[in-house]
C-alpha cells in the first residue's frame, strides 16, 4: 500500500463538520476515512461519465454503419499517390 504523504484540507460549517462526523461513526470510519471513500466515489462516477460513451443500440448501429462506408477523401488519396521526397530508411 502506498504511504499516505499528501493531504486535503476542507473548511466547513461546525454543523456540516459534526453531521459528517456523526455520518462516520455510524459507518465505524474516521472522519478521514469516510471523506475519502464519498470523495473517490464520486470521482470515479464524474471520471466514467467523461471517460464512456452511453448511446442507445439504435445509435450504436448507425455508428458502426457508417464506420463501414468508405469515405472517398479524394484529397487524402492524392496526396498518398505523390511520389515520397525522402526514402524511409
Amino acid at each position: 500500500m502506498a504511504t499516505k504523504s499528501s493531504r486535503i484540507e476542507v473548511r466547513t460549517e461546525p454543523e456540516r463538520e459534526a453531521w459528517i462526523a456523526r455520518a462516520a461513526a455510524a459507518e465505524d470510519l474516521s472522519v478521514s476515512a469516510f471523506v475519502i471513500g464519498a470523495a473517490t466515489r464520486e470521482a470515479d462516477r464524474v471520471m466514467a461519465r467523461r471517460e464512456a460513451t452511453a448511446m442507445s443500440a439504435e445509435q450504436f448501429d448507425q455508428l458502426i454503419e457508417a464506420l463501414d462506408e468508405p469515405d472517398p477523401a479524394e484529397r487524402l488519396r492524392a496526396v498518398a499517390r505523390r511520389p515520397r521526397r525522402f526514402d524511409r530508411a
